[in-house]
């Protein structure tokens, strides 16, 4: 799961910093606030990487990707690169979940095998 959610989160890494680009031409937006939300938002992507797998961590992923959507409010495109990346970043919690249960499982059946069946 964690190589899954953490593809995702760089993602949203580089669209939260191509959003802040485009926030910037708006006049009624101050530049400042643009970058703190933007940098504030871009290190929370980054740290999550290393988050996922500990408690709160998939949850914290959620309420970026609610973030995300609601940025769609000062830039447009923002709506559906958010909901994008929610759809993503479900996908990625879902199917990691589930390749992390089939590895265990082999690794299980592996170890009961014993040392012989490799």
């Amino acid at each position: 799961m964690r190589v899954l959610c953490s593809s995702t989160l760089i993602g949203e890494f580089f669209v939260i910093g191509f959003a802040g680009l485009v926030a910037m031409k708006d006049d009624t937006l101050a530049t400042s606030t643009v970058w703190w939300v933007c940098g504030v938002a871009m290190v929370l992507s980054v740290l999550l990487c290393g988050m996922i797998t500990r408690p709160g961590g998939v949850q914290l992923g959620w309420a970026l990707q609610i973030g995300l959507i609601l940025s769609g409010f000062f830039v447009p495109t923002m709506f559906f690169l958010g909901a994008l990346f929610a759809g993503l970043w479900w996908a990625s919690v879902h199917y990691g979940r589930r390749i992390d249960e089939v590895k265990a499982s082999w690794a299980a059946a592996q170890a009961s095998a014993g040392p012989d069946a490799a």
